[in-house]
């Protein structure tokens, strides 16, 4: 059984927001680092073979930054960030953090970097259905 004071701290808005910001720093501080060097973004996605390298720069920047955005708000549209922080974070890992292709040391780095995002996935999965429940609650 949780002890009734930290049921009382976790049921602060506050340290909730804190646990928002927490789990989205990642995708905000990389969408205004992208952001503010639009030229290395368009780079990074050239090195990474994708076409069209300043639309899919854009793309990110705004997933990162609107996702990041709409989790930390708290509103209705949790799930709507958390699901596009997700599916973004999924889809970089065969983009640039392919293991498989990768050999010595780098294989092992980008291993660990694709189970690190795999983690992230289930926290953003997590505030999504603690949010819905929490919405669902403030219903009855």
């Amino acid at each position: 059984m949780t002890p009734n004071w930290i049921y009382q701290l976790l049921s602060m808005p506050a340290i909730q927001l804190l646990a928002r910001i927490l789990l989205t720093i990642t995708f905000w501080l990389s969408g205004l680092a992208k952001l503010f060097d639009f030229p290395a973004t368009i780079a990074e996605m050239t090195v990474n073979g994708l076409p069209a390298p300043a639309l899919f720069a854009a793309l990110t920047i705004a997933v990162q930054l609107i996702g990041s955005a709409l989790v930390i708000w708290g509103g209705s549209f949790v799930w709507l960030g958390a699901g596009a922080l997700g599916v973004f974070t999924a889809a970089t890992i065969p983009v640039s953090h392919a293991f498989w292709r990768a050999e010595g040391a780098e294989a092992i780095t980008k291993m660990h970097v694709a189970v690190e995002h795999l983690s992230v996935i289930g926290g953003l999965i997590i505030v999504a259905i603690l949010h819905a429940v929490v919405l669902q609650l403030r219903r009855k």
